[in-house]
């Protein structure tokens, strides 16, 4: 069959050139090869299938050898369709994902032998004597779709020992990160929630990417709550909207991060480790290190080879994941707050800035609003005045506070006189600041790139404010819209 599909193709290929016949032949080839993946699948499923009838029979050791040998040719099926272009890859979940749960209830029996009723069958992997016996990899799929989190993670000493850095010099962290998901879980855990992924594991990136932070910026330019890099947000539907990098959207951030795992849970087999490593320091690198997902993440041979960062981040994801579940097992206790949101309406120009100096610590919030302010409004910029009219999502304590605190007021008078002031500019008298000066008028120029947004642009000059590069260039609030290939005039401040 291979052989008609290559004749057929070179046949009907106009032979311009040896390329052209090349990559005809090489289309076709990997059409017979779709074909033969598609096969293989029926194979593995009759055999699966099989394997099930042996283990009713009672041969237990043979039924296991007989599955483990369905699903690992199933699964290399699986990895191989993922690398051409044409192949249905949902086939070979759906067939993984159906073997393993009509699985569990037919084999589930009552102490007298008879099958439960109802709501009485147990559909978890332990009920099945075959699922039981499967690789680890194998039954990592059913604990993802049907069990805990806490049954899948492994809190082995890495995991024990992240734990124990969550608990001591990155308590304070911990404590942060919850309070910052605690206002914006209403925005991301339904995205999760869709994706059929466990809260914890959002709770988890949140806590080691960013914080909570939804404005958070690496220094490799990783971008929001989740840390995405320009291309992978692309990628996953996160682009720039008006100026705003979806990037530090909340719930867009969430519903991408969702996607990305779904994607590489499915390249990796649902081996957990192996996606959060996958996250951190890229899937082509771990896909490459696994072996086309038979190695674990905790083998010699894959963890030896990861940097410092990634055998450092896998453990502390899963470790703020299982604090998250069981923090009364470590002396840890998360504080109470009423996360219900509500909404104001601004009745004069004010920025987030402003807002935040005049609630001041209302509600008894020890650390004040900022930061709660800035992540339920991401798209605006904090120190940019909002015109009359704006709405703002804001904590429901501050909804009811805002009439009496800042709406009039002398906290509203201090907040307007701290935002006014400014520090002072300074000319750039060297050298090497020159070589990029525009005329020597105490200015830089900038190319905008991909991804760039006017705040983070301001960031990396440090001397220069939002404000003072939208003057020099004109740009509007609130957007600010930016475009790549755009030449800003950038303040230089002296080194």
């Amino acid at each position: 069959m291979a052989a008609s599909f290559l004749l057929a193709a070179c046949a009907g290929t106009p032979a311009r050139d040896g390329k052209t016949v090349a990559a005809a032949a090489q289309a076709a080839a990997e059409e017979a090869e779709i074909g033969q993946l598609y096969a293989r699948l029926a194979a593995a499923v009759e055999r699966y299938e099989g394997s099930a009838e042996l283990a009713a029979q009672g041969a237990r050791e043979r039924a296991a050898r007989e599955g483990n040998a369905a699903l690992d040719d199933l699964r290399a099926a699986a990895l191989r369709c993922h690398q051409l272009s044409g192949c249905e890859e949902e086939r070979f979940l759906s067939a993984f994902d159906g073997l393993l749960r009509r699985d569990a209830p037919a084999t589930a029996a009552t102490t007298d032998g008879e099958k439960p009723d109802g709501d009485d069958v147990q559909t978890e992997a332990e009920s099945s004597p075959l699922v039981s016996d499967l690789p680890e990899t194998a039954r990592t799929i059913t604990l993802l779709k049907g069990r805990p989190l806490a049954e899948v993670i492994a809190v082995n000493e890495p995991v024990k020992a992240s734990i124990e850095e969550w608990l001591t010099q990155y308590r304070p962290n911990l404590i942060q990160a919850y309070v910052n998901y605690q206002y914006l879980r209403q925005l991301m855990w339904p995205e999760y929630q869709k994706a059929g992924l466990p809260e914890a594991l959002l709770f988890g990136f949140i806590a080691k990417e960013s914080g909570g932070k939804v404005h958070a910026v690496s220094r490799s330019g990783a971008s929001g709550p989740l840390q995405f890099m320009y291309s992978t947000g692309l990628r996953f539907g996160l682009s720039t909207s008006n100026g705003f990098d979806q990037r530090f959207d909340p719930a867009l951030s969430a519903r991408a991060n969702a996607a990305y795992l779904n994607e590489q849970l499915r390249v990796f087999n649902n081996d957990l480790e192996l996606v959060l490593a996958a996250y951190n320091g890229g899937e082509g690198r771990m896909g490459r290190l696994a072996g086309g997902g038979r190695a674990r993440f905790w083998d010699a041979s894959v963890y030896g080879a990861l940097s410092p960062e990634t055998r450092e981040y896998v453990p502390m994801v899963l470790a703020a994941a299982w604090l998250f579940m069981h923090p009364e097992r470590y002396n840890l206790e998360f504080p109470r707050i009423d996360t219900r949101l509500g909404e104001i309406v601004l009745p004069r120009t004010m920025s987030l800035a402003e807002l935040s100096v005049c609630f001041g610590q209302e509600g008894g919030s020890r650390e004040g609003w900022f930061r709660a302010l800035r992540n339920l409004n991401p798209a605006y910029d904090h120190q940019i005045g909002l015109p009359p009219g704006t709405r703002l999502t804001v904590p429901n304590v501050l909804e009811a506070a805002f009439p009496r605190v800042c709406a009039e007021g002398p906290w509203l008078a201090l907040a307007a006189e701290l935002h006014a002031a400014t520090m002072p500019q300074v000319a750039v008298a060297s050298a090497s600041a020159r070589s990029g000066n525009a005329a020597g008028t105490g200015r830089s120029r900038y190319t905008v790139r991909k991804g760039d947004t006017l705040a983070a642009i301001a960031r990396k000059h440090r001397c220069a404010e939002v404000r003072e590069i939208a003057s020099l260039n004109r740009l509007r609030a609130p957007s600010y819209a930016i475009k790549p290939g755009q030449t800003l005039q950038i303040p230089v401040c002296a080194r």
